[in-house]
This record gives C-alpha cells, sequence and structure tokens, in this order.
C-alpha cells in the first residue's frame, strides 16, 4: 500500500494534460480527449495523485447545487493496486465536503467490478442502472449509477 504521505494531491493544469490522457487512454474503452480535459479544468474540480513527481491518477468532479457528480477517475494501471484510487476518491469526498454537497454521484462499467469494489468499501450504494450507455467491444455496456450520502 501507498501511505497518503508518498501521494501529493493538487489541482490539475494544463500541462499535466498530456500525462492525464496519457493514464485515460490505457484505462478506457473510450478515453476522453485532450480538449475535454482542458475544458473541464475551466468548468469543474480537476486534481491530479502525483508520486514522485509523476502523475499517476487524477479525478474530475462536476458540482451541481447540492451536488458532485464524479465525471472521471482513473490511476495508472502500472501504480494500481496501491491504495491510490482509495487517496483519490477520499479526496473527492472531503472536496465534495468543503463545498458543502449532500452527495456524490458517478456510474462505472457494469463489467468493472475492481472500481466498483472501491466504491462499495467507500461506502457508495448502488441506486440505478443504465442500459447500452457506454460503448464497448460489442456493442453496448450497462452503467451502474452509485450515490454517497454526504450528511
Amino acid at each position: 500500500m501507498v501511505s497518503s504521505q508518498s501521494i501529493v494531491l493538487r489541482a490539475m493544469t494544463t500541462a499535466d494534460i498530456n500525462a492525464v490522457c496519457a493514464i485515460e487512454q490505457q484505462v478506457q474503452y473510450a478515453p476522453w480527449t485532450p480538449k475535454l480535459f482542458s475544458d473541464s479544468l475551466e468548468r469543474h474540480l480537476c486534481w491530479v495523485a502525483q508520486k514522485n513527481q509523476q502523475v499517476v491518477g487524477f479525478f474530475v468532479v462536476q458540482f451541481i447545487v447540492d451536488e458532485a457528480h464524479l465525471l472521471n477517475i482513473a490511476v495508472d494501471p502500472t501504480q494500481q493496486k496501491q491504495g491510490i484510487g482509495r487517496v483519490l476518491l477520499d479526496n473527492v469526498q472531503q472536496q465534495a465536503i468543503a463545498k458543502k454537497a449532500n452527495t456524490i454521484f458517478l456510474e462505472l462499467r457494469a463489467t468493472n467490478q475492481r472500481a466498483l469494489a472501491l466504491y462499495q468499501m467507500a461506502g457508495f450504494n448502488e441506486i440505478g442502472l443504465r442500459k447500452n450507455y457506454y460503448p464497448a467491444a460489442q456493442g453496448k455496456e450497462d452503467a451502474v449509477i452509485m450515490a454517497l450520502m454526504l450528511f
């Protein structure tokens, strides 16, 4: 496990977009574009996790009134299973509480069992299913909708 002291969390900058996109390309079937990340810097809360001065993960959160929507979160595949995802997710929760959100929503591919387990361990609950939501190799894949109440 990575100690939280060895991970530095900070706001994402334009200079991080190439590193973030490199991670995104490795973990997503339909990855976000550099422009989408660039636009997100202007509209959403975007943070990166660094280990030894290298970007190893990130998240993007949208705030709407009293809700937080986790739009994207990922960890470099070579750095997975070390607790970095949990450090990022804990920070999402801290940021949401600081911004007075009462719920965090997210969605994930129904086949992403590792992410589902992480979210469940963090207290998220399944609240719905979006049929045929994500593009997949064989057509479309369902999205599991999850929520975490913060109050």
